[in-house]
């Protein structure tokens, strides 16, 4: 079905590039990547331009994400998780935009292509092992080792600790992936069930549209937090050991 509910998600190629066999062509999901930084670069750039002792309502916006995210930093990753605080933040807002400006009509979310997500979780999975290792040596292969736990039962829980914390990065990818795709799925499917109906057949479907739009909003905001939350989860693992 060329115009069905997964019409949305088809990735069309604008700027064809093949590199050593390789397909990086510029796509629309490139384009809309692209945009999601523009918008991000304006908010911060715009928001402290100014610096306001009476902020605008972009300088509150900014400021807010900057204070949610540090005390999100603080609380799950400690004071020394700080340092990554500028990864963690770029991460929060990079999903949320990419979330939220796929709601508009006729746009394209980057985040309900599994390769996107998949990336992403991707790099906080290597990037939090490779700090795991760097802090700790050798000493954070422990970490898959449960504290307590009789020696005869260590054969048989040490390969689960280490298939949860490699599965890490799917689940943390697919949780993402999943929710973007099935909302702007059932979104689409009540669009065409207003216009099939006509605009006095269809207000009950017009109404729940517009209230499923509004959860969808909140999802977006929702699964940002949980994607970026979950990341200070792993990090506070790799930098305390913590089980």
């Amino acid at each position: 079905m060329e115009h069905g509910p997964f019409h949305q998600f088809i990735i069309q190629r604008y700027v064809p590039i093949q590199i050593g066999g390789v397909d990086a062509s510029y796509t629309n999901a490139s384009l809309w990547m692209t945009i999601v930084l523009l918008a991000i670069m304006a908010l911060m750039v715009l928001s402290v331009r100014g610096g306001a002792l009476v902020p605008s309502r972009m300088q509150s916006m900014a400021e807010m994400a900057y204070e949610f995210i540090a005390n999100m930093v603080r609380d799950n990753a400690g004071q020394e998780g700080m340092k990554y605080f500028p990864f963690v933040l770029s991460l929060f807002l990079f999903i949320l935009f990419c979330n939220l400006l796929g709601l508009i009509p006729y746009s394209f979310t980057p985040t309900s292509q599994i390769v996107v997500t998949l990336a992403m979780a991707l790099v906080v999975f290597i990037g939090v092992t490779i700090i795991g290792f760097a802090r700790h040596g050798l000493h954070f292969l422990s970490f898959f080792v449960p504290q307590g736990v009789p020696v005869l039962l260590l054969p048989l829980l040490v390969p689960i600790e280490i298939f949860s914390y490699v599965f890490r990065p799917i689940s943390l990818s697919v949780r993402l992936f999943a929710n973007m795709l099935a909302g702007h799925t059932t979104l689409v499917i009540f669009a065409g069930f207003v216009v099939s109906l006509g605009v006095l057949g269809g207000w009950l479907p017009l109404t729940f549209i517009g209230a499923l739009y509004c959860l969808e909003v909140l999802i977006a905001f929702l699964q940002a937090y949980v994607f970026t939350i979950l990341t200070c989860l792993y990090l506070n693992d790799a930098l305390h050991l913590h089980h």
